[in-house]
């Protein structure tokens, strides 16, 4: 089996359960995905099988969005649900209004404090996270309550939808770069505002070109068993937002050597100049994915062979 498979993970199992689970009931050895989701999110994970895995540079550093809920009132040690409570002192446990001065905090308030997040910034990942600090685990090293030096990563938040609020809990859609944590949010949007805050529940609901609406449930994908090959997405799709060029049946042979080919070994229009910092689909006449190149020289140099 060779493509991508786009799942819709339930709450609970772990990103890597997913791909143990995928490559018992397909048989399908060589399984990867595109970016870890917390066992407690839903949503959208894409695998990629067989020779799929070895577009997985190109898949896992796309935006992505997802819808989070985030709670106020207090923060907790995962900056998710999944944490213990942090005392903080001062403040009225699990009360919206515990300032204790009979403030409420206001929608505008949110929206300010939203609004002033979006853009490229530095963000602290959360203690709980699969960050490497000093070969280990931060999650790890979390665990054992153990200082964890924890670098800022430059992210960015590219945009947010107001989906509606129930008391303490705010619900809102959120556009992010790759390496985005919505834990750290939830977190920064709680301090920000002097109140503090976790995330209650997220669901990713797009990654790149993917949409969770394409996605299959994990029931049904087990269910299919060696079937769910029918749903994978091609290479060629898949990596669909890359200029794409048509080879000759003389430049195929080329391409699988590894060798460099030209324009009069090209099906169709050249290379634009503009995309000469890009990796190029090269295509057999059929449409499917061959290789990957790099256009040097005004030759183009297959970086990966896939067909």
């Amino acid at each position: 089996m060779t493509g991508v498979l786009l799942i819709d993970k339930p709450s609970g199992p772990t990103s890597h359960d997913v791909v143990a689970r995928m490559r018992r009931v397909s048989g399908e050895r060589s399984i990867g995905h595109a970016g870890t989701l917390d066992p407690r999110a839903t949503g959208l994970l894409v695998l990629m099988l067989g020779k799929a895995t070895r577009i997985a540079t190109l898949l896992t550093g796309h935006d992505k969005a997802y819808d989070a809920t985030i709670r106020f009132g207090f923060a907790t040690t995962t900056d998710d649900a999944a944490g213990e409570p942090i005392k903080v002192s001062g403040w009225a446990d699990g009360q919206l209004g515990g300032w204790g001065d009979g403030r409420v905090l206001s929608d505008d308030a949110i929206r300010t404090a939203l609004d002033a997040t979006v853009g490229p910034f530095e963000q602290l990942p959360p203690r709980y996270s699969a960050k490497m600090v000093d070969g280990q685990r931060a999650y790890d090293l979390a665990r054992q309550d153990k200082p964890i030096d924890l670098k800022r990563a430059s992210v960015a938040l590219h945009g947010w939808e107001w989906l509606g609020r129930e008391d303490d809990r705010l619900h809102i859609r959120v556009s992010v770069s790759a390496g985005f944590y919505v834990r750290s949010l939830a977190r920064d949007l709680g301090e920000a505002l002097g109140c503090p805050a976790h995330l209650d529940a997220l669901r990713r609901t797009r990654s790149g070109p993917f949409d969770v609406t394409r996605a299959l449930p994990l029931a049904e994908a087990e269910r299919l068993g060696p079937e769910v090959e029918a749903h994978l997405v091609p290479m060629a799709e898949a990596l669909s937002d890359l200029p794409a060029v048509r080879v000759s049946e003389a430049g195929l042979v080329n391409v699988r050597h590894g060798n460099p080919i030209g324009p009069q070994l090209i099906e169709g229009p050249w290379v634009p100049a503009s995309d000469t910092l890009r990796k190029i689909r090269l295509l057999d006449e059929s449409g499917a994915l061959v290789a990957l190149a790099d256009l040097r020289g005004g030759l183009l140099q297959p970086s990966t062979v896939l067909g």
